[in-house]
């Protein structure tokens, strides 16, 4: 562990994830009441006793600068350190800003330059999941590999949106095409039964999709850049041209694994936290997911009836009513407040009295409002008697205050929604 860097990316501008990205960068967004997405990568690096990670980062990175600096810091007396790479122009030629993951990565290379490390492992920032680096790396080392795909095992109708390997029986990948337009295109990549973890259903989930997660030798992954110094993109190309000329291999993971890159999967992988079940479990004893301490108060619950929901620290609740959704840090709901089906990523701090305060609804969710089937980002001010509800299928469409995704509404951080309003898609 201590011969590898970790490069985690931060994303580009989050188009898909907008209005979430209206003023934060990707990894930056709020996940599961308290945590942000960026918090995964990182305790998953932390655990795998990679101490040593650089967050590439360039756009609304400024949130996500101030949790990194306000959340991972290592004695003066350690070697280890999470540090932001932030996309620069400087006088060297063609330097730019970040064009894609690849060119991130190679725009980037300059800066590891006097550390003792033998090779990277590449993450993204914006997915869930609980991966042991330190197999990973392990069966890297073990195969002499000079790049390591993480892969996940999915079904036809998902492989379209994806990178899909084709993979040998022992397990060096020998072709892979990212987002296939068709099944059709990927006869003959059905993986080898020999490589299916045990309990798996080979029928139902045939092809092996990258995860975005890479381990690259260091020499080989400056010669790869270079040889393609026109590419932008490791899915695209720079996976696809080292395979036949480098010892490429996979590493099949058989866990939980989300790539939130959309309004729809950022709602439905928050909404899955609070099942009885849930496929992705932050109560996992050894392997915590880190995030900022913010010494709040438990959160105090007043005659409310609640099913089925995740509540955060700080959060205050009177007579309300709550079902199937995640509740965030500092979330005030009052009496009657209906919440249902709907992720409320609560507030940065708790709500002071400033001048013009008085002309607007308080900060939280006003008496009688009901909220169905939609995401509220932090510090809105939403009035009472306000009905606020999704629908699937719905057009989407952007306002000033919220927008429509996917069927979800998203009210925009710092929202100001008036008394007896009504949002419905």
């Amino acid at each position: 562990m201590k011969n590898t860097m970790t490069l985690i990316l931060g994303g580009g501008r989050g188009s898909r994830l907008y209005p979430l990205t209206r003023y934060r960068s990707k990894p930056a967004v709020p996940l599961g009441g308290k945590f942000r997405l960026v918090d995964v990568p990182i305790s998953n690096a932390l655990h795998a006793g990679l101490h040593r990670i650089f967050v590439l980062t360039q756009f609304n990175s400024v949130s996500l600068h101030r949790h990194i600096s306000n959340t991972y810091t290592f004695s003066h007396l350690s070697s280890g350190f999470v540090d932001i790479l932030a996309a620069t122009q400087t006088p060297a030629p063609q330097e730019d800003w970040y064009e894609g993951t690849a060119d991130a990565v190679r725009k980037t290379l300059s800066h590891l330059e006097g550390y003792d490390i033998q090779r990277v492992l590449i993450l993204s920032g914006d997915q869930l999941y609980r991966l042991n680096f330190e197999d990973v790396i392990a069966g890297h080392v073990e195969r002499n590999a000079e790049v390591t795909v993480a892969g996940n095992l999915i079904a036809p109708s998902d492989a379209g949106s994806l990178g899909i390997m084709k993979i040998e029986g022992s397990g060096r990948v020998t072709d892979f095409i990212e987002k296939p337009d068709s099944v059709e295109q990927l006869s003959g990549f059905e993986v080898p039964s020999e490589l299916y973890p045990e309990g798996s259903r080979p029928g139902e989930q045939p092809f092996a999709a990258s995860m975005g997660i890479y381990v690259w030798e260091l020499d080989a992954l400056k010669e790869a850049l270079d040889a393609h110094p026109d590419a932008t993109d490791f899915g695209h190309e720079i996976i696809p041209a080292a395979i036949g000329t480098r010892a490429v291999y996979s590493y099949m993971f058989d866990g939980y694994w989300e790539d939130i890159g959309t309004i729809g999967s950022f709602y439905n992988a928050n909404l899955s936290l609070a099942r009885p079940n849930p496929p992705f479990e932050f109560f996992h004893h050894g392997r915590a997911i880190y995030t900022h301490p913010r010494y709040l108060p438990a959160a105090r619950v007043r005659s409310a009836t609640i099913r089925d929901a995740i509540l955060a620290d700080g959060c205050d609740l009177e007579a309300c009513t709550i079902s199937d959704s995640v509740v965030g840090v500092r979330s005030i709901l009052r009496k009657g407040v209906e919440i249902d089906a709907s992720v409320l990523m609560g507030a940065d701090a708790y709500p002071s009295m400033k001048p013009g305060d008085s002309d607007l609804p308080p900060l939280g969710i006003g008496e009688g409002t009901v909220i169905r089937r939609a995401i509220v980002d932090k510090d809105a001010r939403i009035g009472r008697d306000v009905r606020i509800e999704g629908r699937e299928g719905a057009e989407n469409r952007h306002e000033e205050d919220y927008s429509v995704v996917d069927g979800i509404v998203v009210i925009t951080k710092n929202a100001v929604i008036p008394d007896g309003t009504e949002i419905t898609a």
